[in-house]
C-alpha cells in the first residue's frame, strides 16, 4: 500500500531522527527522546483544524535540549524530528484508531488500545488536552506510508544502539525521556511531582536502578513520585527486559521546571534544570553500574 503514495513522506524530515553518538561510549547507557520533534509539515499542517501553537501541546518541548549535555558525556542519544501529533513512536505500530479514518483498517491494526480508544494511538486523534487534530478522517495508506517511513526506522536506529551498548558492556540502561504538563490531572489530585519515574512497577528494570536514580534527584532537591499517574509507555515496556540484560525507565519531567507552557519558550529554570541533569548523568553513568555488577556477584 505504502508504495503507491505519490511521495516519500521522510523526505519531509531531513533526518527524521537525529542521534548524538559520542566518539567513544563510556557508560552502557542510551537516551531517548520520542516526543521532543518540532518539524511540523505543511501538508499535516494543511489537514489540522489546529492551528500550530495548539499542535504543540502535545510534545515534549526541548526535552531533547535538556539531554544533550548529559549526552555528550559519553553516552548515545536518538530523538524523534517529527511532532509526536503527526507519528507517536511511544505506541506499537499499528494502535490505530478507525474513528480516524475514511477506510477500513487492516486486520493487524489493534484498534482497542486503552491509548487508542483516548485518543493518543500511533497517528494521534487528539492533541494532549483532548481538541481534535484532523477536519477529515484519513486515508489508512497516508497511516501506512508514516508508519513505514518513519516508525520503524526510528525503533530499528533504537534496537541497534541497544544491541550495541549491550555488546560492549554486557547490559544497557535505556533511559526513555519525557516531560508532562504542570496542570493537575483532577482537582483532587493536588499539584504534580517535579519528577515521575516508570519502570513498568519493576518489570521494566531492576528496582535498584530505579530507587538509586529517585533517590539522587531527591538529594538535589527535587519531588519524586514512581510509576503514578505513569508507568511508562510502549518504549519502556518494549524494550525493558532485565532478565534479558536491558533494563529501561521512562523519566517524566514537570515542565513547569524549565518551560513557559504558553509560549512554549524556555523558562527561567531551564539552565538549572539542564545543569542538575548534567551532574545526575554523570553520578548516574559512574555509580548505577557498579550496583549491577555488585547484584551479578551476589547471584
Amino acid at each position: 500500500m505504502t508504495a503507491q503514495q505519490p511521495h516519500t513522506i521522510s523526505a519531509e524530515f531531513d533526518p527524521p531522527f537525529a542521534i548524538l553518538a559520542p566518539d567513544s561510549q563510556s557508560a552502557p547507557f542510551v537516551l531517548c527522546s520520542p516526543h521532543s520533534g518540532r518539524v511540523y509539515p505543511k501538508g499535516f499542517l494543511a489537514q489540522s483544524r489546529l492551528d500550530p501553537q495548539t499542535l504543540r501541546k502535545s510534545e515534549d518541548c526541548f526535552v531533547d535540549d535538556l539531554f544533550q549535555s548529559a549526552a555528550a558525556i559519553g553516552v548515545p542519544m536518538i530523538a524523534a524530528c517529527f511532532p509526536r501529533a503527526y507519528l507517536d513512536v511511544n505506541r506499537e505500530p499499528y494502535e490505530l484508531d478507525p474513528e480516524l479514518f475514511a477506510d477500513p483498517l487492516p486486520d493487524y491494526a489493534n484498534s482497542q488500545s486503552v491509548r487508542v480508544v483516548g485518543g493518543l494511538g500511533t497517528i494521534a486523534r487528539i492533541v494532549a488536552d483532548g481538541e481534535e487534530i484532523y477536519g477529515a478522517r484519513l486515508s489508512v495508506c497516508e497511516a501506512l506510508a508514516r508508519i513505514d517511513q518513519l516508525y520503524f526506522p526510528f525503533h530499528a536506529a533504537l534496537e541497534a544502539l541497544i544491541a550495541e551498548t549491550k555488546a560492549q558492556f554486557g547490559y544497557c540502561i535505556l533511559i526513555d525521556c519525557h516531560s508532562m504538563p504542570s496542570a493537575q490531572m483532577t482537582q483532587s489530585s493536588g499539584p504534580r511531582p517535579d519528577f515521575v519515574l516508570g519502570d513498568r512497577f519493576g518489570a521494566a528494570c531492576d528496582v535498584k536502578l530505579t530507587r538509586f536514580l529517585k533517590e539522587a534527584l531527591a538529594a538535589e532537591g527535587y519531588e519524586v513520585h514512581l510509576n503514578r499517574p505513569y508507568a511508562g509507555g510502549y518504549i519502556t515496556e518494549h524494550y525493558g527486559r532485565p532478565y534479558r540484560g536491558v533494563h529501561a525507565i521512562q523519566m517524566e519531567i514537570n515542565r513547569a521546571l524549565y518551560l513557559d507552557e504558553a509560549r512554549f519558550t524556555r523558562g527561567p529554570g531551564f539552565a538549572r534544570l539542564k545543569t542538575d541533569l548534567t551532574r545526575l548523568a554523570t553520578t548516574m553513568f559512574q555509580a548505577i553500574p557498579a550496583i549491577l555488577e555488585q547484584r551479578a556477584a551476589a547471584e
